[in-house]
């Protein structure tokens, strides 16, 4: 089986979908569709079935990943340490602000760990600005939340949603909450949203802010209360109790199509066994 057909195959588990996959292996989506027919044809089987309006693997196609990860690992691994360019690239990994305090330092200690030489370049963006630069292939990997569901990525850890105030913050039950969340794109923000309307708590949304620090700043000058991740929260603020439930949400490192020589799959298998945040 061709190595790149089996490459693109991979890109289309890690993402769900076609489109996506066929911008991270720079290919458009006709040609990555006529790649995945000729992989049909070699192995004598649909590798995808439609559920709904989506495409999902077959039965071939969930026993086609295995082997194709496999195959594509060894193939890299062969390829990087034949031609020893292991650390001559600096890895460019991008991270969202708000676990550049948490899980960005716990990430880059083991990197250095397992492999003493290697040189990172860090991109602190948000998660949607990641994952197009991870499909352009500007980025070799990114640290990011993981949608429910999905396969994306290698497990990093788990973080909790909580609601934050300033540590001097007392409710007052006659006034509306007020509020500064992350936009609108964000898990915690809609269940935040979501939770107090059920069970019926009067709210004003003063901010929608773009970054974990923006937000923690306005909730620890008591100027609102916010929901976040407990491991963006910081020190400087309270966890509310008695609050509506907020999700709990999976990190992961997640791969460019064409991994950089430090990824190996031994590393990424030890990052994701061994990884304590």
């Amino acid at each position: 089986m061709d190595i790149e057909a089996l490459r693109s195959f991979l890109a289309f588990v890690e993402t769900g979908s076609f489109t996506r996959a066929a911008k991270q292996i720079s290919r458009t989506q006709s040609a990555f569709s006529a790649q995945m027919r000729k992989l049909e044809e070699e192995i004598g089987a649909s590798l995808f079935i439609k559920e709904g309006r989506y495409l999902v693997l077959s039965d071939a196609g969930v026993r086609l990943t295995t082997h194709a990860r496999n195959l594509v690992t060894q193939h890299d691994e062969s390829l990087s340490q034949l031609q020893h360019f292991q650390d001559k690239r600096p890895l460019r990994l991008g991270c969202p602000e708000d676990y550049n305090q948490t899980v960005l330092p716990t990430l880059v200690a083991k990197l250095q760990q397992l492999q003493p030489t290697c040189s990172i370049q860090i991109y602190s963006l948000p998660s949607v600005d990641l994952r197009r630069q991870l499909d352009v292939g500007e980025l070799d990997c990114a640290i990011l939340t993981r949608a429910p569901d999905s396969e994306e990525g290698y497990w990093l850890t788990s973080d909790q949603g909580v609601w934050i105030a300033s540590p001097h913050y007392q409710a007052d039950l006659h006034t509306p909450l007020t509020l500064a969340l992350f936009q609108t794109d964000c898990k915690y923000h809609a269940a935040a949203i979501d939770g107090l309307t059920k069970r019926g708590i009067a709210f004003h949304l003063l901010a929608c802010c773009n970054t974990a620090s923006a937000q923690r700043a306005l909730v620890e000058q008591g100027l609102a209360i916010g929901a976040m991740g407990r491991l963006s929260a910081g020190n400087r603020v309270q966890i509310l109790a008695d609050m509506p439930p907020l999700p709990k949400v999976d990190i992961v490192l997640a791969v460019a199509a064409k991994p950089h020589p430090l990824l190996s799959q031994q590393l990424l298998t030890k990052l994701e066994s061994e990884f304590v945040c």
